[in-house]
This record gives C-alpha cells, sequence and structure tokens, in this order.
C-alpha cells in the first residue's frame, strides 16, 4: 500500500519534471524526506501531502517538520502554519521549525509571537530555539524586548552557548547597543571565528569604526585565521589607505583573493580611501565578472563621485548581455545625482521603461529625487503623479524638492495631500519643515512642528529641532532662536548650533555667532565650512585680526576649505570652473564676453557687494575678483555655447555667492535667459530679473 503511494507521488514529481528516472523504491523515511524536497510548486507538494495523510503517514512528527520547512520555502507560510497548528504537538524541536520559518519569511513579529506562546504552553525552549527567537528581535530593532529575551537565555541555562552569543551581539548591534554587545563577547568563555566576525560587525554597523578595526588586529594576534565573513565585516571599518593596504596583505596571505565577494567589497574599500585607481584595477582582474562585480564598480564610482565613468560603466554592462537589477540602476542614479545633468536623468528614465525592473516604487522614487537634482520639478512631479503606488519615502521626497526649489506653499499642499492616506514620520516633518525654512513660512513651520506630538504622537529629534532654528534664524529672530535652543528637551546637536550660525551670516550678528561657533568646534571639529562661516563673518564686520585667528586655527587643525567650483553641461560635456578660470579653451572670448555683460547689468542698476570679497586690496581690483567668480564664468560660458532661449543650468558645490545671486538675476533679465542654479543647500530659478527664492534663502 505505501509502495503504490509513494510511486504514484514520484509519478506526479516526473511529470513536473521529465528528466527524472524513477525506480522501484521501498518505503523508509529517507524516501518520505527526498520526495518532499523535490517538490518544487505548492500543487506538487499539496499532492503527496495528501497521499501521505491517506496512508497515515502525516502524524510522523519528523514527516511534518519536512513538510512544515517545504512549504515556508515554496513561499506558503500559511500552509506551513495550518499543518504546524494541527499538529498540536509539545515537542520543542517542531516548534523551533516553525519559528524558524517565521524568521526566514521575514515574520519577525509573528516568531516572536509563537515564541510566547511556546512558553504559555510550558514547551522549554533550547539552545535551537533562541538563535532564531534573538535574530527575530534584532530585526525589530526592539531594546525592550530584546532585554526580555536576554532574561530569558540566562534564566534558561543558555548564557554562555556560543551559537546563543553570537545572535544576542548581533541582536544588539542592530539595536545601537553595541556597548551590550561588546559586553556579551568579553563574557564568553571559548569565541569562535563567528564570534568575533559578529562583535566585528556590531562595530562596523554602528559606526565604531575603529574598535572594529582594532578588534580584528587583536583577532589575528591571536592566530585565529580569517574566513570571507570576518573580512567582509572588517572591510567597512577601513578608513584610510594604509589600512586597505593591510586588509589587501591578510586577504592575499589567507588565499581569499579569488572570493569575488571579497573582490568587490575591496572595491568599494579603496573607493572610500580615495584610490578609485585601484579599485578599478581590482574590478579589471575579475576574470568573470557577475552582475555584483559591475555593481560594486559602479558603486566605487558613485561614491568617489564621478558619475561620468559610473555611466560608461552602465553603457558596458549594458553590451554584456547581463539582467541588470534594480540595486545597479539605484547606484547610477545616485552617481547622477550629484552631476545634475538633466540630459543623463533623461536618459537613465528612458533606460527604466524600456527594462523590466523590480521594486519599481523604489526605482521611481528614486527618479523623483534625480529630477529633483536636476533642477526639474517638471519632470519630478510627473513621475510622482505616474506612480502606481506611493510610500511615505515617495512623498518625503517631492516634498523635500518642493522645498529645495523654494516653493513652500506647494510643499504644504502635497503634506496635506499626504495626510489623507499616510501617516507622517520624522523623515516627512524634516521635508516639510525644511520646506517652511526656505520658503519663510515661520506660522506654518510653527503648526507642523507642534502637530508633531499633538497630532501623530512623534517625538521630535535633533533634525526637527534644527529646521525650527533655520526658521526663525532666516527670519531674523535669532533672539528667539536662542531661547529656543536653551528650553530644547535634548541636547542640542551640531546640526541646531550649525543653523544658528548661518542665520548669524545671514544678519550680522557676531556675538551669537561666537557663542554658536563655541559649540560647534566642540561638536564638530573637523567640519571646515564652521570655520570659514565664522571667519566671513568676522571679515565681513571689518574684525580682520579674528578672521585671521580663526584661520590660523584651521591651519593649526589641519581642517581644509574645500575650494569653490562650478560645473555646467554643453553639448553632452562637463565643464568646471574656478575662481579666475584660464584653463577653458574659450577663456579670452569668457573674459571678454564677461566684461560687456557685466556693463549691460551696471546699467539696468547691479552694484557690485564687494562684502563678498575677503581679502585686504583696493575697491577696484575688489571688484575685478567679483567678476571672476565661477558662478559668473560658468554662466557666460553657457551664453555662448548655447541656442538662444534655452534654459542655462549650473551646479555650484558651496552656497552661492550673495554678489553672483545679484548678477545672476539682471543677467536673466538683460539676456532673456532662464538660469537654473543647484548650490550645496537649494535651487535658484532666475527668470525676467527675479529669483523663486524672493531673495530668501
Amino acid at each position: 500500500m505505501h509502495k503504490r503511494i509513494l510511486q504514484r507521488a514520484l509519478h506526479n514529481l516526473q511529470q513536473q519534471n521529465p528528466n527524472t528516472i524513477i525506480q522501484p523504491i521501498l518505503l523508509d523515511s529517507s524516501t518520505c524526506i527526498s520526495l518532499i524536497k523535490q517538490c518544487k510548486s505548492i500543487k506538487t507538494l499539496k499532492s503527496l501531502h495528501a497521499l501521505m495523510i491517506r496512508s497515515h503517514l502525516h502524524t510522523n512528527l519528523f514527516f511534518s517538520t519536512n513538510l512544515i520547512t517545504q512549504y515556508s520555502s515554496l513561499g506558503s507560510i500559511t500552509h506551513a502554519y495550518s499543518l504546524f497548528s494541527s499538529a498540536q504537538a509539545s515537542d520543542v524541536f517542531l516548534w523551533n521549525v516553525m519559528i524558524r520559518c517565521f524568521v526566514e519569511s521575514s515574520s519577525y513579529e509573528r516568531a516572536v509571537g509563537l515564541y510566547c506562546r511556546m512558553k504559555e504552553y510550558g514547551v522549554r525552549p533550547d539552545n535551537y530555539t533562541f538563535p532564531y527567537v534573538v535574530k527575530a528581535c534584532g530585526h525589530l530593532r526592539d531594546v525592550k524586548l530584546c532585554r526580555v529575551v536576554h532574561g530569558d537565555v540566562v534564566e534558561f541555562g543558555y548564557e554562555y552557548d556560543v551559537f546563543v552569543d553570537n545572535s544576542l551581539m548581533t541582536m544588539y548591534g542592530r539595536c545601537e547597543q553595541v556597548g551590550v554587545s561588546r559586553q556579551v563577547f568579553d563574557r564568553m568563555s571559548e569565541r569562535s571565528l563567528v564570534s568575533w566576525s559578529a562583535m566585528i560587525g556590531a562595530y562596523a554597523q554602528n559606526g565604531f569604526y575603529k574598535d572594529g578595526f582594532a578588534l580584528f588586529r587583536k583577532m589575528l594576534s591571536e592566530r585565529i585565521k580569517p574566513n570571507r565573513v570576518a573580512v567582509l565585516s572588517v572591510i567597512p571599518c577601513v578608513s584610510s589607505e594604509t589600512d586597505a593596504d593591510e586588509i589587501s596583505r591578510v586577504i592575499v596571505e589567507h588565499r581569499l583573493d579569488s572570493e569575488q565577494s571579497i573582490q568587490n567589497a575591496a572595491m568599494l574599500m579603496y573607493s572610500k580611501c580615495g584610490r578609485i585607481d585601484i579599485a578599478r584595477r581590482t574590478f579589471e582582474k575579475i576574470p568573470n565578472k557577475d552582475l555584483i562585480a559591475w555593481s560594486s564598480m559602479i558603486e566605487a564610482y558613485a561614491q568617489a563621485d564621478m558619475p561620468i565613468e559610473a555611466l560608461d560603466l552602465l553603457k558596458q554592462l549594458k553590451l554584456q548581455r547581463i539582467q541588470l537589477d534594480y540595486v545597479t540602476v539605484l547606484s547610477v542614479i545616485r552617481a547622477c545625482s550629484s552631476l545634475a545633468s538633466l540630459r543623463q536623468a533623461r536618459f537613465i528614465h528612458g533606460f527604466i521603461t524600456k527594462g523590466s525592473f523590480q521594486n519599481e516604487l523604489v526605482l521611481e522614487t528614486a527618479l523623483i529625487d534625480l529630477y529633483v537634482k536636476c533642477g526639474s520639478l517638471e519632470y519630478a512631479r510627473k513621475v510622482f503623479q505616474r506612480m502606481q503606488k506611493r510610500n511615505l519615502v515617495s512623498w518625503s521626497t517631492i516634498i523635500s524638492g518642493y522645498g529645495m526649489h523654494g516653493r513652500g506653499r506647494e510643499a504644504l499642499d502635497l503634506f496635506d495631500q499626504m495626510k489623507e492616506t499616510e501617516k507622517p514620520d520624522h523623515i516627512t516633518f524634516v521635508s516639510v519643515l525644511s520646506a517652511c525654512a526656505h520658503a519663510g513660512l515661520i506660522a506654518e513651520g510653527w503648526s507642523c512642528f507642534n502637530s508633531m506630538t499633538k497630532d501623530f504622537g512623534l517625538t521630535p529629534m535633533s533634525e526637527h529641532y534644527a529646521c525650527m532654528v533655520d526658521i526663525l534664524g532666516r527670519a531674523g529672530q535669532l533672539n528667539e532662536a536662542r531661547v529656543f535652543i536653551n528650553n530644547m528637551p535634548i541636547k542640542p546637536e551640531s546640526g541646531v548650533w550649525g543653523a544658528l550660525l548661518g542665520a548669524c551670516r545671514i544678519h550680522s550678528n557676531v556675538e551669537l555667532a561666537e557663542f554658536a561657533a563655541k559649540s560647534l568646534f566642540e561638536l564638530d571639529p573637523e567640519n571646515p565650512g564652521r570655520y570659514v562661516l565664522l571667519s566671513n563673518i568676522y571679515r565681513s564686520m571689518g574684525k580682520r585680526e579674528e578672521a585671521d585667528r580663526i584661520r590660523a586655527l584651521m591651519k593649526q587643525k589641519g581642517v581644509r576649505k574645500d575650494p569653490g567650483h562650478t560645473i555646467i553641461e554643453v553639448k553632452n560635456k562637463m565643464y568646471k570652473f574656478v575662481v579666475g578660470e584660464k584653463s577653458n579653451p574659450q577663456t579670452e572670448l569668457i573674459h571678454k564676453e564677461l566684461d560687456i555683460l557685466m556693463e549691460r547689468i551696471r546699467i539696468e542698476g547691479y552694484v557690485p557687494d564687494t562684502n563678498f570679497v575677503l581679502h585686504d586690496i583696493e575697491e577696484e581690483m575688489k571688484e575685478k575678483m567679483l567678476y571672476l567668480h565661477s558662478e559668473k564664468l560658468a554662466i557666460v560660458f553657457g551664453i555662448l555655447n548655447s541656442s538662444p532661449g534655452s534654459v542655462i543650468r549650473i551646479k555650484k558645490n558651496l552656497r552661492v555667492c550673495g554678489d553672483c545671486h545679484t548678477a545672476t538675476k539682471f543677467i536673466s533679465k538683460v539676456t532673456e535667459r532662464e538660469i537654473v542654479v543647484r548650490d550645496a543647500h537649494r535651487f535658484h530659478h532666475f527668470k525676467g530679473g527675479e529669483c523663486s527664492c524672493g531673495d530668501y534663502w
């Protein structure tokens, strides 16, 4: 009887896979398990399951657990749980199997819920239970729940089980409790290679890179041979070329250099250290490059802010006839976001439209962000309107985009629309408050800030307080901003003081700027922008000695200011301009046209603001230096090399100069050209002598 049933089941499997050779077999447990594992569809598995029920084989606990596992692996967690519930077994093995199925299907809350039921039913968890329950807790990132489960680990006597402890370290690392991870690590009586890798990974995940790298060195000093996982865990901790070279030596010494996952990680490692050339050499040495290798190199170019190279690599990848995934395309989008090229954005959009990619929602949201950063709200809004589904991220992205372009009212309208279907989160409120700051919407900003707690039960974070300081500071309400900071229920972070310092620059408040800068130099001593801002405030107020003191402090600390530059795309080629640019082939023509243009806008009423020249030179020389700012050079180059009436788009890596802002308004008027300027903080759309920011920036 059993033999006939199994042969019929095998016949079903043969129909599913005609290449299977059927042999007469005898009934045994391994045969049943083999048949279960051969099922590649729910239909076939259910057919076999039905035959087993008729033969009363389903009452065998071992068969049941394998059926549950196979149902889960085929994506039917519902069938798996139904079978588990009907088994009504008190055997911990069956409970462990179902908990594992929930975890592997990312049903973390159900896994923890089942664990709680398991204890209620008096089934004692064992050392196979806890690694899966602990993993579920880590993904839920609920610290209170993690501590409860950790208490159970101790209560049931598994505090020193190496497998459970490894899971605990990873769990606490996910919950940003890396100190507790280290406590678990330090009290372990024995450690496996997995233990070291888990602790190093916890450090890397939480940004404790020096600690992670030091622990890896200690692991090597204890003559523990690293494997692929250990090396991949420490690579994010690498912060210098010297560290990268050290890891490379370890990789070669332990013969891990042929592992493609390590080669891919090494590319990103060297890119992060500024050695994109070594990253590319590593890429070229890989004999049979898979999609991950190509994606890693594209991501390396994105990290190195080399968008043109990332795009070229994408074009090469297309020729390889390798099926692209959405992760690769996202890397290209991220790279091109820094390029600010509308033409390239349109190319990527077309590429996505023609292809067939998973996670369309993620790609569409990334496209919205790309168009926003290329200065085209029109295209960004079109993508948004055509989306079949939207989530909080897509709403926040379009709201943020309108804020960056100074269209605060529209951003608030979108926020109101969003609230009809979605509950805003912390990120959404940052987008809305930033929009209010850029548009000078003080009352609206207060209303949004207060509604966080009152209407949505959200506790404001440092970013939201920084936005409110920005709103008040830009509006000139500096005393109110200072009182607001003093009354904050949390300690002000660098973003809060940075917003106040920026407001002091706008409104020339030296005393308050010094107060803000003092806190900034303690919290963020490596940020050059803070020093430069205070130095500029001093110079604009005629305090030369104080300005020189700040510059000397920068030199002493080894902090360097990023040189200002402006990029423009003309005829499918990118051009970079710096102050006094002379390397461009059209330099002589640019300077000649610039002199003519500056004279034209002077007639229209432009008056050079020499406060933006921070050098002790004659007034006439200051005006000449203003003329040679990178923004003006790029705009003139665009005028000379584009058709009349076309839009000129430029990107400045720093905040746009105040004099250039005024001059560009006049240039847009006399040339009858629309000029879109993206700076480090926002967009300015100049047209007919006016700017979209309304001079509120």
